[in-house]
């Protein structure tokens, strides 16, 4: 079953699909900012391993032609709780075991939204990103287990995840990813670990 998801702003509003398969193994909340190719990828290679996907865009088309509209991590925060919410209450998608995948600029905001709903959300992966824009609050709340993935050439990225992993109490691990290489396996087989 295929179904089409609006959130409405006074910016606009945010579009989501989501591919629900008769018997879902869980739900991945797949949180976009903008349609980027790996996150096409990472969605066909989860739901081709029966997990129901929810890819929700956090920008609405006005808001995503401004070059800083990703750096608001408390604004994409906060879209991400109100689709947990919409999650939460929703009869199609309530009772299964959710899992949340972000991407880039969208990193921080994830781990801030896991770690305000840490009984929700249970396993959480990231695809380069500054994660210590999460701030110090939200990495030590972190309850989710975290999978960090870094393409070889992101020092950048690898750095802010140094720099915050002291203050991440729960699972957490990195990993670096070949020249190339998918990370959809990766991801896949950490969820598959944690739901």
């Amino acid at each position: 079953m295929k179904r089409n998801i609006a959130l409405q702003y006074p910016h606009g509003t945010l579009h989501g699909t989501l591919d629900l398969p008769a018997a879902p193994r869980g739900l991945i909340l797949l949180a976009r900012a903008h349609h980027a190719a790996v996150d096409t990828v990472i969605a066909a290679s989860l739901a081709a391993r029966g997990y129901a996907i929810l890819a929700m865009e956090l920008l609405s088309a006005q808001e995503i032609q401004f070059a800083d509209a990703t750096q608001n991590v408390p604004r994409l925060a906060q879209r991400l709780i109100d689709v947990l919410d919409l999650i939460r209450n929703d009869g199609d998608m309530q009772e299964l075991p959710l899992a949340l995948f972000a991407n880039g600029d969208l990193t921080p905001a994830a781990i801030r939204a896991a770690a305000q709903r840490d009984k929700q959300v249970r396993a959480l992966a990231c695809h380069g990103g500054l994660i210590d824009r999460a701030g110090v609050q939200a990495l030590n709340l972190l309850v989710a287990p975290l999978q960090m993935l870094f393409d070889a050439d992101d020092e950048t990225g690898r750095q802010a995840y140094l720099r915050a992993r002291t203050h991440l109490s729960g699972i957490h691990e990195m990993q670096v990813l070949n020249p190339g290489e998918d990370p959809a396996a990766h991801v896949a087989a950490w969820f598959s670990l944690r739901l």
